[in-house]
């Protein structure tokens, strides 16, 4: 399996734990980062992060 392909069933698992006014403030900061104009920055260094 790919490295960069998370387990969606592991992930929809997790997900499906968290208080889900937790995952809603996780989701709004994810939106904040992935909006703002560091993103790329941001998706490379957590690209150079996973692939080690």
């Amino acid at each position: 399996m790919d490295n960069n392909n998370i387990d969606m069933a592991s992930l929809m698992t997790m997900l499906s734990k968290m208080d889900k006014s937790k995952l809603e403030n996780g989701l709004n900061q994810v939106s904040k980062v992935l909006n703002s104009k560091e993103a790329d920055k941001i998706i490379e260094q957590i690209k150079k992060n996973t692939n080690k």
